[in-house]
């Protein structure tokens, strides 16, 4: 490809509006173009890649013996209703109709889809197991899209979805999967974790992530660097410090004048914030919740979500807050009536606790859960954080940054229990089949590669994944020499099945070699009137700072031998 015919224009300012690394390099480089909030063009250098990665994922899936299908994008409102998930699902739902008033949506995902197909053309245990995927584009209507191909509305997923006749079938399936996700994100040259998940709205009895490790990703993941221990934060769970057990006290009320943070009324009161109880307001499907927990730990949402099996949860109010008659930053569930309290675990560890009055600047000393008050639901809903101690050795909890891209989960047989999906087992008894499915990013992935290879001029394409593999950058190509050893190695690189950007522009050298580094392509070949004088040509790996003169004859079995080599992952 020439560049003077490539579409898509570089751009040396940052977008004022993007936040992540990818984001920036994306747009900078030309790769794609928002067309609105959260939906992307993708320009013909980035499609490149977005199919390299396809590629790699159709090779890895069909290993295991899945099977490739396309099935609809409009989905019937009715398939949503049938399994329950239109409401947890909720407005991330994209909803139309069509001419006959008839509601559809766009599927987000298609586990409603594929358990409707399973139900018709499963009958028997001989037609199992089933392994089937597709790539296809899905829509979510995010509340916040942001960060580029991070989190949009509109991107490619490649789902995969197994059918079973028993628990240890869809192990297998599981297992088969999580080592083929691993030898993806491998095959595309990428640092990738596994992690415990929570399952979220798609459901199921178990689920892993899968993380790019990056400083600038949105995801933490806790990891113990003992054992093997690793969750997203929202999963994991750990061992909370114990409290000495004390003789109960009598209950004081004591002022607190101008007191509302936790830090603040531990410090005034000479304790320690793990003495005190935090109270935390929120509003579930419509309903006032006090949450409760020690001081010294916070409220992880998505647990206390689970806990209260809700659809909708966030913070409430001020106003709501009022209305409930909580007085906010001296509240405790001390003497409250008709409110649902729920309560971290960790209230039981310890006694005689410092807990809002109820009353605008008091508080209260030696309160004790079950004596002064009891919890409506009690669980974990601690969130855990680094330096936080691992339940399974006595190592300390660190953390990194990452992206999640990709998600499998065991669903187990609660879907095909709604869709009637059976199989008849060898006696002729009838049984729900047993299913998992599996996610995978594409877009995400070409984000969190970029999140993972770049540096302060641009990307660093991995070999496997670049758009192009060799970037010839031809100086002063008004001097016959130059041009006729730019086009003949050009011409002989093409002729050898290698994927070549020439950068046949009437540009400066700093122009071109600040685009060579923007776009990150991993072999960046350079010919001038000095190197051709010198005998070669200029040989620089993308991810290396220094490079090397190779001789002209032997500058196309250097660039094979040097591809093989990056791209033998």
């Amino acid at each position: 490809m020439r560049y003077s015919r490539l579409f898509g224009k570089t751009q040396r300012e940052i977008p004022s509006d993007a936040e992540t690394i990818s984001h920036q390099l994306l747009l900078r480089s030309g790769m794609i173009a928002q067309l609105t909030a959260g939906v992307y063009s993708f320009m013909p250098l980035a499609w490149r890649s977005i199919q390299k990665i396809e590629n790699i994922i159709r090779q890895e899936m069909n290993k295991t013996g899945c099977q490739e299908l396309a099935m609809p994008v409009l989905q019937p409102v009715e398939i949503w209703q049938q399994s329950g998930r239109e409401a947890p699902f909720g407005q991330t739902l994209f909803h139309l109709k069509d001419r006959k008033d008839r509601n559809l949506v766009l599927g987000p995902t298609h586990e409603e889809v594929i358990t409707d197909l399973a139900s018709r053309y499963i009958q028997s245990y001989r037609d199992l197991p089933q392994r089937l995927y597709q790539i296809q584009a899905k829509f979510r209507d995010e509340p916040r899209p942001r960060g580029g191909l991070i989190r949009v509305r509109e991107f490619i997923m490649k789902d995969m979805y197994s059918f079973d006749a028993s628990p240890e079938g869809l192990d297998d399936s599981y297992q088969t999967m999580k080592q083929a996700y691993e030898s993806v994100y491998r095959r595309c040259g990428l640092e990738s974790m596994v992690i415990d998940a929570d399952s979220g709205a798609i459901g199921g009895k178990a689920s892993h992530e899968f993380m790019i490790v990056a400083e600038s990703g949105e995801d933490s993941i806790i990891y113990c660097p003992k054992c093997s221990y690793a969750a997203n934060a929202e999963k994991a769970v750990f061992k909370k410090k114990t409290l000495p057990k004390e003789t109960l006290k009598d209950l004081e009320e004591v002022a607190t004048p101008g007191q509302k943070a936790i830090s603040d009324v531990a410090r005034f009161l000479a304790v320690k914030p793990e003495n005190t109880l935090k109270a935390v307001f929120y509003m579930a499907d419509g309903k006032f919740v006090m949450a409760v927990i020690r001081g010294d730990l916070d409220i992880n949402e998505v647990k206390l979500k689970n806990l209260l099996k809700c659809n909708d949860l966030r913070l409430a109010e001020d106003g709501e807050v009022k209305a409930a008659g909580v007085v906010a930053g001296s509240a405790s569930p001390v003497g409250l009536k008709n409110i649902l309290i729920v309560a971290d675990d960790s209230v039981e560890n310890g006694s005689n606790f410092v807990a809002g009055a109820n009353k605008d600047g008091f508080h209260l000393k030696n309160v004790n859960c079950g004596r002064d008050f009891r919890a409506d639901k009690m669980a974990d809903i601690a969130l855990a954080a680094e330096g936080s101690a691992c339940p399974f050795c006595d190592g300390t909890f660190a953390s990194k940054r990452g992206v999640e891209v990709g998600h499998i989960f065991k669903l187990g047989t609660f879907l095909s229990e709604r869709f009637g999906a059976n199989f008849t087992d060898a006696e002729g008894v009838s049984h729900p089949i047993i299913m998992g499915c599996y996610g995978m990013g594409v877009g995400r992935l070409l984000a969190a590669a970029i999140e993972q290879n770049h540096d302060e001029k641009g990307i660093i394409w991995p070999m496997p994944i670049a758009p192009y593999q060799v970037y010839i950058c031809g100086l002063f190509l008004d001097n016959p020499v130059v041009r006729e050893s730019a086009e003949k190695i050009y011409k002989e690189l093409e002729a050898k099945s290698i994927e070549v950007l020439f950068d046949d522009r009437e540009l400066t050298a700093g122009v071109k070699f600040n685009d060579a580094d923007l776009l990150g392509i991993p072999l960046r070949l350079t010919i001038s009137p000095r190197n051709l004088d010198k005998g070669g040509v200029e040989f620089k790996l993308r991810r290396n700072k220094e490079s090397e003169l190779v001789p002209l004859d032997s500058i196309v079995e250097r660039v094979i031998a040097t591809i093989k080599s990056e791209s033998d992952l």
